[in-house]
């Protein structure tokens, strides 16, 4: 493992200390470890506003901030304290300004409305938005060749995305949000129109099943593009893709009628990614 000494802490950058993806950004080299440090503390600020109480008309100010900084950040060289960590991971790694400005387009798809059964095309743009121009930053960071940086990015992005929907299913409907595409839906049978609804219906393991078995294809495509890489720019994204893909697994075992268990990660599966691709 990197004997390089932190310049940042878990203490400096608390949201990414707190994340599932803390160990996989660890085992970076420092300056793309502080890099994605402060993209993933930008990334947990943005989706914090969507996710946090408030009205939809203040969510949304605050939501205009960030975009109005970033726009400014790029166009003048101009920081302000919500973007002044980022100026130098921006220009060491020419991170584009439309990938940060796609994560807050789907934060604000959260905060404009409630996600209800949203058709899949839409869902798709969300899981763009929401993860994988997160992927398209992140790839830069580690260093990929563009094209299967961003192949990765679209498919791993997707992977993760649709994991923590099929994880997160009871904790969004406390929000008001289902993000369960309406097809699929309606393919089991399903026209409930109430959140609580869906979720009681027995059809709903059906559901939940095959939006699985379409996210291991993209786990499956973002493995075997991540094997045709160097394995050091894709040491982090094969830490995420072990743990959360270990998350979908005990979610299939599991299944999804009522009451579900809660599932998270796996302490031996982060410490398995961990040997297996933090070592080298």
């Amino acid at each position: 493992m990197s004997a390089e000494v932190d310049t940042l802490s878990a203490e400096d950058v608390p949201a990414a200390a707190s994340s599932s993806f803390y160990a996989a950004m660890r085992v970076l080299p420092r300056s793309q470890r502080d890099a994605m440090y402060h993209v993933y503390a930008f990334c947990r600020a943005v989706d914090d506003i969507a996710d946090n109480g408030g009205s939809r008309e203040v969510r949304h100010a605050d939501l205009e901030r960030y975009r109005t900084d970033i726009e400014q950040l790029y166009a003048t060289g101009r920081t302000t304290p919500r973007t002044r960590d980022l100026l130098v991971p921006i220009r060491q790694y020419g991170l584009l300004m439309d990938d940060f400005i796609a994560v807050i387009d789907g934060m604000e798809m959260d905060i404009l409305r409630d996600l209800r059964a949203p058709e899949w095309k839409v869902l798709d743009l969300y899981c763009d938005r929401a993860a994988s121009a997160v992927g398209r930053l992140s790839v830069r960071i580690f260093g990929m060749d563009e094209k299967p940086g961003i192949e990765l990015s679209h498919n791993l992005g997707r992977a993760l995305q649709l994991t923590n929907i099929l994880r997160d299913i009871d904790e969004d409907a406390a929000m008001g949000r289902l993000y369960l595409p309406k097809e699929a839906l309606r393919d089991a049978g399903i026209d409930d129109t109430s959140i609580d609804g869906i979720l009681a219906n027995p059809a709903l393991d059906r559901v939940c099943r095959g939006i699985a078995q379409i996210t291991r294809k993209y786990y499956d495509r973002s493995e075997a593009i991540m094997a045709a890489a160097p394995r050091r720019a894709v040491r982090s994204p094969r830490m995420m893709a072990t743990v959360y893909r270990g998350i979908l697994e005990k979610l299939i075992a599991r299944g999804w009628k009522a009451p579900r268990v809660d599932v998270r990660r796996s302490k031996r599966t982060v410490i398995w990614a961990v040997l297996r691709d933090g070592i080298f």
